[in-house]
């Protein structure tokens, strides 16, 4: 939360690129990785009961979701309020009180249900063995790669690909919101269901869901309703994937090192987004069109 906040407010006075490498780069980049999902799901793993992890996998990402929601329109309304400084300011304060909230998170060292004693003291080096020997893990984690891959293209480029097309650029602004919106919904219905199916095939469902809804959103004539639309869709299936993600890294390795093996998938999913961003400008700059990466 300091390296966060700490980037954000260098960010607001940076006078060069080095600075805004160093801040919005850097220290934002660890930041958040400090504070991303795999904490609070690893934590929701020792704190929770067996049969409550998957809809707190769920809840505990649909937060996350709601938060796009709320504080994208929040950061336009006081961009032109009070200037892009002084929003990065205000959005600074409102990451303290996650300080002290971060020590509700705090767990005994073996929650009922967690593995037996002869599994918990497994080393580092041996839960990393174990899992990247893992047929399973590493399909997941390539999962997750193509995963990231679709969802930071979609964030990023989504709003110049409407331009693109012909749409007023506040139509990408609205979509990812919506996109935000319904992720809360698509987040917590999958923890719920993730508990009544088989967790493979509910993960499998929705890749192939996802890859479907942008196939048809591609095909179809450029329109502000197509895109919200699109928009909705892609929201359900946006962070869904977390819940039976998780649970079945958990149900695999039990809570132990289960922060840890959900950062490597995190990674791998980073890995993906970067190359969907980059990828996603560099054959824009070489081809004139989308179409490529779509």
């Amino acid at each position: 939360v300091l390296l966060y906040v700490a980037g954000i407010v260098w960010m607001a006075f940076a006078q060069s690129p080095f600075e805004l490498y160093m801040s919005a780069g850097v220290l934002i980049g660890f930041g958040l990785a400090a504070c991303s999902f795999t904490l609070i799901i690893g934590a929701f793993a020792k704190l929770l009961p067996a049969e409550w992890r998957t809809i707190g996998f769920g809840v505990g990402t649909a937060a996350g979701s709601f938060g796009q929601f709320l504080f994208s329109p929040l950061a336009v309304g006081l961009i032109d309020g009070v200037g892009w400084q002084n929003t990065l300011l205000v959005f600074a304060v409102i990451l303290l009180p996650m300080l002290p909230l971060s020590f509700v998170l705090s767990a005994r060292r073996r929650a009922p249900g967690s593995p037996a004693p002869a599994v918990a003291s497994q080393s580092v080096t041996q839960a990393l063995a174990e899992a990247l020997g893992h047929r399973s893990y590493v399909l997941l984690i390539l999962g997750y790669f193509t995963c990231g891959f679709q969802l930071f293209f979609i964030t990023v480029h989504l709003p110049a690909y409407l331009v693109d097309r012909g749409l007023p650029a506040s139509i990408g602004g609205w979509t990812i919101a919506v996109i935000g919106l319904f992720n809360i919904f698509g987040s917590i219905g999958s923890g719920y269901i993730a508990n009544l199916m088989p967790k493979r095939y509910l993960l499998s469902a929705i890749y192939f869901s996802r890859s479907l809804a942008i196939l048809v959103f591609i095909l179809l004539p450029p329109s502000p309703a197509a895109t919200l639309v699109f928009g909705a869709v892609i929201g359900v299936l946006w962070l869904s994937t977390i819940p039976p993600t998780s649970a079945l890294v958990a149900i695999m390795f039990g809570s132990r090192w289960l922060t840890m093996l959900l950062g490597i998938a995190f990674l791998v999913h980073q890995v993906g987004g970067f190359l969907g961003v980059w990828l996603g400008g560099l054959l824009f700059e070489r081809t004139g069109s989308y179409d490529v990466i779509w």
